[in-house]
């Protein structure tokens, strides 16, 4: 059961907090030298850019009056080079923090793709990959500016402001409290704003995965999108969405962008009680160059506030990708190497299920207390409705899912005990849903053992009937194939698949309707290469076709997850059961003018 649709906002499990701070700090650290020396230079540029409204005061009230040529030169020499040396640092931070930014990113997006790697079938079975796909790419990027130079700026910015305030209050402390008046009633709005800004962009946030989902799924199903005519349809339903989204944006830019006005107010207010408290009281010492000093320094107070503000939304908008990005991560790895877990030896292909109990959700069983014993080397099929149960038998044998109770043995070992990998490259597994990567038809067949030869690729491949079709591509074994091998025919992505889990010579393997997409006549000839291949592994076949299984050594008839019958073909075919009704049912349906007696023997 999906968790949710590509049309469904996904709630926040885990609100942003302080633990988020901590554990994003985790991926800084490594960068604590850089960003420190980098803090220390805009410190030192905040300083020097302190220093300017001095110089300006001095040359109002002293050097412009007495009419000092050199003080004025002076004056603007020194201003010139405060700013050189204020341009040569930023370019520098600039360079410096954008490729740590990028080093930060790379850490975290490799955290959450390893993580991925480890996550149980169960998790991508439970949610459109998309949704999956917008945090690793679009969350994880929406926070590099953040991490490139939101922490410096932050620190810095803070720094200036506390400064800026100090020499102010030093120079005139009545200049000052009257420049200060309005800063009160901006940090309350700010925070009043906060909550609404956060949940803004949480909105925002799950908009946008909905989009990236639906566009994943619909490029995915764009054959049969096309096949039924379902453009127009798909057009207006990604409308809606695009609507839907934009519409979050603009509202969170809303709340963000007014904070800079009610900034600006702020500046201008603060500047203008500043001069009229100044003409107020020239008596008082107060000069011509003093009023513009504190204006300089009213704007350059407001200015690291005008940062801090749009760090502020910066951060609330990051705060609202790392609660996603940090679910993620919290995804608990349900299927996982225990404490103490060993390597598996290595088998010989003993098969065991002891009562196993077993349910994809909490409150449906699809096997209930199977038990059953094969020995190395047989080979057995699993045959049965759709829904039975087939499926979820041989993906237990590789541990895809945990067991609901029960216990699967190989060669006498509980399966759970032993790591995954151990146990996982001592198996060949052959999907149902046939995945072809992009590259070529060599890296497809060598991805199950990446130390094969081109002969033993060659050699899978001619085992399976594959040698044959590949010899007629422009590039034999080096042909680029598109992703999901979209220029391939069904058949021949699995015949490449089968060439893919032979090639790993493994001692259990698995076929899940290994043949269902391979014409007769390619069937025929690959079942002489099976029959040799199979020989001395322990083999489970799924296949709807029975005329593929007709040889196995032993035959499971699975239905509401029991098995209700098992033998050979010959042996069931006797009993008249669920198989006998089954074969003859699909013999009768292929062709009507094949008669079968009760021991499933054709006759005319």
């Amino acid at each position: 059961m999906a968790r949710n649709k590509v049309d469904v906002d996904e709630r926040v499990e885990v609100e942003f907090n302080l633990s988020h701070f901590k554990r994003i700090m985790k991926y800084v650290k490594p960068y604590g030298k850089t960003l420190a020396l980098m803090t220390f230079l805009l410190m030192i540029t905040g300083i020097m850019n302190i220093i300017n409204p001095q110089i300006i005061k001095t040359t109002i009230d002293s050097f412009i009056p007495s009419g000092s040529v050199k003080g004025i030169a002076a004056a603007a020499a020194s201003i010139f080079i405060i700013n050189l040396i204020t341009v040569f640092i930023t370019r520098h931070r600039i360079v410096t923090m954008n490729r740590v930014g990028q080093k930060i990113i790379m850490a975290l997006r490799k955290d959450v793709f390893v993580h991925l790697q480890k996550l149980p079938f169960a998790y991508y079975d439970s949610r459109p990959h998309g949704k999956i796909l917008v945090r690793v790419v679009h969350y994880v990027n929406s926070l590099s500016d953040l991490l490139s130079n939101g922490i410096v700026n932050i620190i810095t910015d803070i720094f200036n402001v506390f400064v800026i305030i100090l020499v102010m209050f030093f120079i005139n402390p009545g200049l000052a409290l009257v420049s200060m008046a309005p800063f009160p009633l901006f940090v309350v709005i700010v925070v009043l704003m906060k909550t609404k800004l956060h949940r803004s962009w949480q909105d925002y946030s799950a908009k946008n995965s909905n989009m990236t989902a639906y566009i994943q799924e619909s490029i995915s199903g764009m054959k049969v999108t096309q096949a039924y005519s379902r453009e127009e349809i798909n057009c207006d339903t990604f409308e809606e969405m695009l609507d839907e989204c934009r519409g979050k944006w603009m509202y969170s830019q809303k709340i963000a962008q007014a904070i800079s006005p009610m900034v600006d107010i702020a500046s201008i207010a603060a500047v203008l009680l500043m001069i009229l408290y100044g003409i107020h009281n020239f008596e008082n010492g107060i000069t011509i160059g003093m009023i513009t000093q504190y204006s300089m320094y009213v704007l350059m107070f407001w200015s690291p506030v005008v940062n801090l503000a749009n760090q502020y939304n910066s951060i609330t908008n990051a705060s609202a990708y790392l609660e996603r990005v940090f679910e993620l991560l919290d995804e608990e790895e349900i299927v996982k190497n225990l404490p103490g877990s060993e390597e598996m030896p290595h088998i010989s292909g003993k098969v065991e299920f002891k009562n196993v109990t077993f349910g994809y959700e909490n409150n449906q069983t699809v096997l209930n207390n199977v038990s059953f014993t094969i020995e190395p080397g047989e080979t057995i099929a699993l045959v049965g409705p759709t829904g039975a149960g087939k499926s979820t038998i041989v993906n237990l044998i590789s541990r895809f899912y945990n067991l609901t109770s029960g216990q699967i043995l190989i060669d006498g070992h509980d399966i759970s005990k032993y790591t995954l990998e151990s146990l996982r490259s001592q198996m060949g597994v052959m999907m149902q849903d046939t995945f072809i990567f992009s590259g070529t038809i060599e890296d497809n067949i060598r991805y199950s053992r990446l130390d094969a030869t081109e002969e033993q690729i060659a050699e899978a491949a001619k085992t399976v009937c594959a040698d044959e079709f590949i010899q007629t591509m422009e590039d034999k074994y080096k042909t680029e194939v598109n992703e999901r091998g979209s220029r391939l025919s069904a058949g021949q992505r699995q015949l490449i698949s089968f060439a893919r889990a032979l090639l790993a010579d493994p001692k259990i393997l698995i076929l899940d309707e290994a043949t269902s997409s391979i014409d007769t006549e390619t069937e025929m000839t690959l079942q002489k290469g099976l029959d040799r291949l199979l020989k001395g592994r322990t083999s489970f076949v799924i296949a709807h076709r029975l005329s593929t299984i007709k040889n196995a050594d032993r035959i499971m008839y699975v239905d509401k997850g029991r098995i209700v019958e098992s033998g050979n073909h010959d042996e069931l075919m006797k009993k008249g059961g669920a198989y006998y009704r089954l074969y003859t049912a699909q013999y009768a349906f292929m062709d009507d003018n094949i008669k079968l007696n009760k021991n499933g023997r054709e006759r005319i």
